[in-house]
Formats: structure tokens, sequence, C-alpha cells
């Protein structure tokens, strides 16, 4: 497979370095293949902070209905609630990044998780829809810093043969996060309340703070800290030349397309399954937890494909799958086959996850990997937040299964968007 680059063609196998001044005989594949006591500190810190995120996100998800006959909310604000937080993650993320890149990975990711949990608790004491918004705006900054700093951290430590494994595991710590949010609120929320639940959200905080306190930095990193970057010189290197400009329009499309359908579907999955079948709360969380279950299943055989195939032909495998699963999930109706459809849907719709860390480390250098993961994956995020709006007002005229099958279109032009923009980078050492 080849490609074309300042009117030469190079092989997939090996490609120009996106945004480094290596060339390609610098790539390396090197030979060491056991995870060290630090890189294992390392991926527990960052899987643990991404679980964070993902419980904090799921319960919201689940508490809504709540909150809106609490405070008195309609469907539009109590959606605003999530794209608030997913529209502060991308200030957060491009904020965090850069402090990332400049500071370090491991200090900065604790600047993030003490101001979310310092955010989530004020969410438990608001009175109004207004400051309920505000301290979910905040929590989405803390939440923003933590895929790209923890992904940037993961891969910097681990061999390359092991990277997108080791990017999966981190992606992992996210389900953990839904899972346990899953199975929780239901038994949770009718005994402590929305209130409640949020100040249990500070908990998973607490944990990560404690874990990173032993994590320490990765030597590439070091080695770059060395040069003493200046501030906001990531930024630079994101559109360095037509290539990265290129590469970063083809990442931004995939990270948009991805978060667009995983919010899309979990946010609304439980408020789907209880309106169409009158499912229960609990009823709506088992089938929601199945899915989950899919989704962690999906991240760990992606992680071994990945770092066994490649990555461009992994993601299109896991692409057409998400494609042909949403239209399936969306016409059926027997509740054993939504609940087998589902972990299959959850597998192949956010089985991909974690790959973007790897594909992203592998496609920019330390001076920029953070804000480049930061700035892309939280831009997706924030096109995402968008996902449940968009998903309820087709189901508010059209149905829930015409607003579900029509994210299969996006994952065809994901598809396509990653053949023709996306280089190969598996193996290459981080420059």
């Amino acid at each position: 497979m080849s490609f074309p680059v300042d009117g030469k063609t190079w092989s997939s196998v090996n490609p120009p370095i996106t945004g480094s001044t290596a060339n390609p005989t610098d790539a390396v594949t090197p030979g060491i293949d056991t995870l060290t006591p630090a890189a294992r500190n390392a991926l527990w810190g960052s899987a643990l902070g991404y679980a964070m995120d993902g419980f904090d996100l799921l319960i919201l998800g689940f508490m809504l209905r709540a909150i809106s006959a609490d405070l008195g909310l309609g469907p539009a604000k109590a959606a605003s609630l999530v794209t608030a937080t997913l529209v502060g993650a991308v200030i957060g993320g491009l904020l965090f990044g850069l402090l990332s890149d400049r500071f370090g990975r491991v200090r900065v990711l604790t600047w993030t998780i003490l101001l979310f949990a310092v955010a989530t608790g004020l969410c438990a004491v608001a009175q109004s829809y207004w400051d309920l918004l505000v301290y979910r705006t905040l929590a989405g900054l803390g939440l923003g810093g933590e895929f790209g700093i923890g992904m940037s951290l993961a891969a910097e430590a681990c061999p390359a043969t092991r990277r997108a494994r080791a990017s999966c595991y981190v992606g992992l710590g996210w389900q953990v996060g839904v899972l346990g949010a899953a199975l929780a609120t239901p038994l949770l929320l009718p005994v402590i309340g929305w209130r409640g639940m949020f100040l249990l959200g500070m908990f998973p905080a607490a944990v990560a703070f404690l874990i990173r306190r032993k994590v320490g930095e990765p030597e590439l990193f070091m080695t770059h800290m060395a040069r003493e970057p200046r501030l906001g010189a990531s930024l630079q290197l994101l559109v360095k030349d037509r290539e990265t400009i290129q590469v970063g329009l083809g990442l931004a499309i995939l990270c948009s397309v991805q978060n667009f359908g995983y919010y899309g579907v979990m946010i609304w999955l439980p408020s789907y399954l209880s309106t169409r079948f009158d499912y229960s709360l609990t009823q709506s969380a088992t089938w929601t937890a199945v899915t989950v279950a899919g989704m962690i299943v999906g991240i760990l055989v992606f992680g071994h494909l990945a770092d066994r195939l490649a990555r461009r032909p992994t993601f299109l495998i896991y692409m057409l799958g998400a494609a042909a699963m949403v239209v399936v999930y969306s016409r059926l109706s027997d509740p054993v086959a939504l609940l087998t459809a589902g972990a299959l849907m959850g597998f192949f719709v956010n089985g991909m996850l974690g790959g973007y860390g790897a594909l992203m480390s592998e496609l920019y250098p330390t001076a920029a990997r953070a804000t480049a993961q930061n700035v892309l994956f939280n831009f997706g995020r924030a096109v995402g937040g968008f996902g449940p709006v968009v998903v309820g007002t087709v189901a508010l005229f059209y149905g829930f299964s015409s607003a579900i099958a029509l994210l299969a279109l996006l994952y065809l032009l994901d598809a396509v968007t990653l053949w023709m923009l996306i280089p190969e980078r598996r193996g290459w050492r981080l420059v």
C-alpha cells in the first residue's frame, strides 16, 4: 500500500513522520517487548484517570431525568448539560495539552484530576440550571485533559510492539468507569439521589490522584524537556506543513465520528429502551451494561489486532462493523436479540477507542503529542456533544430507530477518511 507525499510515493510501512524532522530511514521497531514497572504504573494511572471520565459522563446520562424533574428542565436544557461538559472538555484539552507538552505528563494530569473533583463536588450543591451548567463546564475542563495526556504517557512509557495494546488498556479504563456507572446508578440513585451520585463521582478522582503520585515521567519526555521548548510551540507543529494539516483534518473527522456515534448511542440508549419497550431503569441499565461489556471485549481485541496486523486495516474492520451493527440493532424488538446485538454493536462502535491513542502518538512528535491528542480528540468530543441533541431531535420526528440507523452513514464516512488521509505507523520509533 502506498500514498503520495511531496511528489513521491511512500510505502505504508515506511512513511515520513508527520510533524517531525525525522527521515523515513529513522523508523525502527525496537526488539524490547516487555513492560517495565514504570510502564505498568503509567498504564494504571492513565487508565484510572480515564475511568473517572467514563463514570462521570454515564451517570450524568442516567440522571438527566431526575435532574430535570428536580430543577424543572426541559429536554433541550437537560441535553445541554452533556454538551456543556463536552465543550468544556475541548477547552480543557487544548489548555492542559499545551501545559503537558511543556511541564510534564504526570504533573498536569494531577491538575486535571483536582479540577474535576472540585467541580463534580460543586454539582452536588447546584441550586439552578445555570450554576449546574457552570459546574458541568468546569468538570469538562478537567475531563478534557485526561485522554490525550494519559494516552501520550502510556505510548511514551511502553515499547513500540505493545503500543496499540497499551493505549487500548487506557481506553479500557473508560469502559470500566462506564460499566461501574451502569451497575451502580440503578441501585444508588433512588437512595442517594442525583446530588449523592455527583458526590460519589468524586471517589474515582481521589483514587486516580493517589495512584498518580507513584507514576514518573517517561524517559522520552524527560529528554524532550531538556530542550526547554517554549509554551505554545506544540500548536505550531500541528500546522507545520501541508501533510501535517491533511493528517490533522483526517484525525479530526475520525475523532468526531467516534464521539458522535458513541454519545449518540450511549446517552440515549437507556431512554430509547425505556420509551420503546417500557423498560425500567434497572432493565435499561442491564442492556447498557451488556453493550459496554461488548465494548470492553472490542477494545481488547482491537489492541491485539492493531499490534499484529496494522492500524489502518484494524480500524477499517471496526468501522464497517459499526456501520452494519447500528442498522441491525435499530430494527430489533426481541429482548434477547437486543441483548446479543447490543454487545456486538458495542464491540464495533467503541472498540476503536483505544486505537486512537496509538495512532496519534505515532503521527506527532513528543513536543506536540499531548496537545495533538487533546485538541483532536476533544474537538471530536465537542462535535460528539451534539450527538445526543441530533439523535434526540431526529427521534422526535422519525423515531429512535431511524435516528440510530443514520449513524451508519457516519461510519462509512469514517472509513473513506481513514483510507484517504491517514498513513500507517505501526512499529515506528517515537521522536
